[in-house]
């Protein structure tokens, strides 16, 4: 009589696992890693970092004269938040927040017209005092400090 075939009989190769054990934890591996990743970035939206910011802020070098020069401006970053910085002939270096007191846009710098606008509903910002000269802001762009210490700009975030 012919011996019957067992696959596992053989002792010496240790424990063996079914097909449908197999599949069964491979399923169950990509269920937690797909509920990992959508359940992450959800927890992260919910409770964000804290920022290393504190209350009293240092002045931030935006730039150089140079960078500057009358009637230009841009936007800069300033601990962690959007600054618009412009040379004007009568006023000299100024600055302003960047995030629009409509729905916080980021404004830019209209060289053209000389003025601070907001893209998103065409509000336009005086650049002397960031004033509302039209559109729909509720009020002006708050100033922040500037000074002028030998050529370099700095600029603090209150």
């Amino acid at each position: 009589m012919p011996e019957e075939f067992q696959p596992n009989s053989n002792s010496s190769k240790g424990p063996t696992m079914s097909r449908r054990r197999l599949i069964t934890s491979l399923l169950g591996f990509s269920i937690v890693a797909t509920l990992g990743g959508v359940v992450t970035p959800i927890i992260g939206y919910l409770w964000p970092p804290k920022r290393a910011f504190g209350g009293k802020s240092e002045p931030v070098q935006v730039g150089t004269a140079g960078e500057f020069p009358v009637g230009q401006g841009k936007v800069v970053p300033v601990n962690d938040k959007p600054v618009v910085v412009v040379n004007t002939e009568q006023e000299g270096v100024k600055a302003f927040s960047a995030i629009c007191t409509h729905l916080g846009c980021i404004v830019e710098w209209d060289e053209n017209r000389q003025i601070i606008l907001c893209p998103c509903h065409d509000g336009r910002f005086s650049p002397f005092n960031g004033a509302v000269i039209s559109g729909p802001p509720p009020a002006p762009l708050p100033e922040l400090p500037v000074s002028v210490e030998g050529d370099a700009i700095y600029v603090t975030q209150i």
